[in-house]
């Protein structure tokens, strides 16, 4: 995989560079996991299993899509396609990216020069005359968007953690009549979520929590699909 060069956005110096639509997919080819933020849950949900993985140095969980049953595996790559029919937004950001000032709460807009999605031949412009276009206004929206995203998934995500609803699983998958354990996993327990009491049933309910919840709780399924994937891929 070619080595990233993000360099801050600037009217000048990229005054002739055009984007191409679509996903990096060398990059996507080697990542089994992909940060999800909880607006896209009920996406997700469609066709990926969610997980929460715990940061080991700071404790903090973080959701995530799994794209496949070990590090470095992605099975809805194939070949140079990404055949799955979502992108979660932490990569459909790519080659854009926000960078926080570090003295202010402020943040900049960078860009993955080396992406193969970037170059001045084809794709959409970033500029004219100076000025950014109606497509870099827009992916800048999205960029903001995914970090309120981000922010908001990090409450829901910390109030899982502190009520005790997230408890660490170890998945078992069969494929081809071999079965092998996924660890290191946390999921809902859902078993704590039916016997909560009212007050806290109702605090879910008010912060708008029950809908991610039961998206993440039905994802779990989709464990399945990956394992029915790899064994397709291996058995050709």
């Amino acid at each position: 995989m070619a080595e990233q060069q993000v360099q801050p956005l600037h009217n000048e110096k990229h005054a002739n560079i055009k984007v191409k639509n679509g996903v990096n997919v060398d990059f996507l080819k080697t990542q089994h996991l992909m940060p999800v933020v909880a607006h896209e849950f009920a996406r997700v949900a469609t066709e990926f299993p969610m997980a929460f993985v715990k940061n080991t140095e700071t404790g903090q969980f973080q959701a995530v899509a799994m794209f496949g049953l070990q590090p470095g595996e992605n099975l809805f790559v194939d070949g140079d396609k990404w055949t799955g029919s979502f992108v979660p937004m932490a990569a459909a950001r790519y080659p854009f990216g926000l960078v926080k000032h570090p003295e202010q709460d402020q943040f900049g807009i960078v860009i993955d020069e080396a992406s193969p999605l970037v170059g001045e031949e084809e794709g959409n412009a970033l500029f004219e005359d100076g000025k950014e276009t109606e497509y870099l206004g827009r992916r800048k929206e999205a960029l903001v968007s995914y970090v309120e995203f981000a922010r908001v998934t990090e409450a829901f995500t910390q109030y899982l953690a502190d009520k005790e609803l997230l408890v660490q699983q170890t998945l078992t998958v069969e494929i081809r009549g071999e079965k092998k354990d996924i660890n290191g996993i946390y999921l809902v327990d859902e078993r704590k979520l039916n016997e909560l009491g009212d007050e806290d049933f109702l605090e879910l309910r008010k912060r708008g929590y029950l809908a991610p919840i039961f998206a993440f709780l039905t994802s779990t399924h989709q464990v399945a699909r990956l394992a029915r994937m790899k064994a397709q891929r291996e058995a050709s």
